[in-house]
């Protein structure tokens, strides 16, 4: 398990003091993945950079398993954009490579090479140079070499990022496996389907403040209204448009959906003399939960 308290981190920019994370608390249970989720800008890597050990928060602690300060290869970070491979080594050289230089010996990294091979679906590509690999097998083979050395913890950083459905799946499959093993795990993405299938619990930061921290089936079903959509028989023309977007609704060409209640009567007033084909309350989902926080 690893925890995180009260974690403050600020910068200097030529406009004066950024808080990037601001009093961040967070915890992942052994076998626990967590969602950890905001839109660009909103401290998800500067949290996880610490969560790492690669940069010092300017307040709170990190304890795993209840030890502060505790050793940083009992957790591992996969940052977006950075493979950490050797693209002229072969995938069993990386993993036997990183291995070692990680504290196994010659044997036992052999030996968990073959084993992360095989949980990932790679094993048949075991003796290929990592530049002949696809994007999506090179993303998997990254997650590997993370946790070539069993780390008590896993930061994945937008680890589907650039790949493929197939692949994307794959992965999906084989961080279950990992979580089944009981690795704490940290998850961010912007691919909400991949959070959604995957999250135990869902943590949700904007501006660098965690505005959300639950467990899925109570975020979608606390503190989020339900929303109603309005089909009309006409096209929407832009004076109405401009009207309903004041709403913060969204329009499309004869649709009015992401209507709150408390708009409803001022939009079916805006629509008139217009013929109303359908009006449809609609259970907020997975993507309008999210963004309902990350927008607040």
């Amino acid at each position: 398990m690893i925890k995180a308290e009260n974690i403050s981190k600020r910068y200097k920019s030529s406009e004066g003091t950024v808080n990037a994370v601001s009093d961040v608390s967070l915890t992942i249970e052994d076998g626990e993945i967590l969602g950890f989720l905001g839109l660009n800008g909103a401290g998800k890597t500067t949290m996880i950079k610490i969560l790492a050990g690669l940069i010092e928060p300017d307040e709170g602690s990190i304890s795993i398993n209840g030890v502060k300060s505790a050793g940083k290869l009992q957790v591992s970070a996969l940052l977006e954009g950075h493979r950490n491979l050797y693209w002229r080594m072969s995938a069993m050289e990386n993993l036997e490579y990183f291995g070692v230089l990680r504290g196994l010996s010659a044997k036992a990294a052999r030996q968990r090479a073959e084993e992360l091979l095989q949980m990932f679906n790679l094993s048949d590509k075991a003796e290929q140079y990592v530049q002949k690999l696809s994007r999506g097998m090179q993303q998997r083979l990254a997650v590997c070499v993370a946790m070539v050395h069993n780390p008590q913890v896993l930061l994945l950083d937008e680890p589907t990022l650039g790949i493929d459905f197939d692949n994307t799946q794959a992965l999906v499959e084989s961080i279950n496996k990992l979580k089944e093993q009981g690795t704490s795990i940290l998850i961010t993405t912007h691919e909400l389907s991949v959070a959604e299938k995957l999250s135990d619990r869902v943590a949700i930061i904007t501006k660098g403040q965690l505005v959300a921290d639950n467990i899925k089936p109570k975020l979608l079903n606390e503190n989020v209204k339900d929303f109603y959509q309005l089909e009309l028989g006409v096209d929407i023309d832009e004076t109405l448009k401009a009207q309903l977007s004041a709403l913060s609704v969204d329009v499309s060409q004869r649709s009015v959906s992401g209507i709150a209640d408390e708009h409803i009567y001022e939009v079916m007033n805006l629509a008139k003399p217009r013929p109303v084909i359908s009006l449809t309350r609609v259970a907020p989902d997975f993507e309008k939960v999210f963004l309902s926080y990350a927008r607040s």
